[in-house]
């Protein structure tokens, strides 16, 4: 039997700001629905990824800022392009002997490692 991972939630001061991020990085906006008083659900998916990310109020008591991901993509030179025409700001490429790294983060300080690994050349 399979086990995937769904969805990570990341905490946020201002889920607007977050969401536009995001957006502007290249995850798909999927959901953003106010459920009810206190709980809006976004649902946010990064280009590629089978796992999403959710942002909202009431979703998560960890405090923004403290959150750390780790994504795989084929190429770490075009991920931090990527990153930098969007206007965010990546660490240089950071080669490692299990991979080569880039690092950002989002407006809230969550910190995300980007790691391309040539035993996975699609990611």
């Amino acid at each position: 039997m399979d086990w995937k991972i769904e969805l990570i939630p990341v905490p946020v001061t201002d889920i607007d700001r977050a969401k536009d991020f995001y957006v502007k990085v290249g995850f798909n906006a999927d959901h953003d629905h106010k459920v009810q008083e206190g709980l809006r659900f976004v649902q946010l998916t990064p280009p590629g990824s089978a796992c999403s990310i959710v942002i909202g109020d009431g979703i998560t008591e960890k405090t923004p800022g403290t959150q750390e991901i780790q994504v795989v993509v084929a190429d770490a030179e075009a991920a931090r392009k990527q990153l930098l025409d969007a206007g965010v700001e990546a660490s240089e490429v950071d080669p490692q002997p299990w991979g080569n790294f880039v690092y950002f983060r989002d407006p809230d300080g969550n910190s995300w490692s980007l790691q391309a690994m040539e035993s996975r050349p699609n990611g």
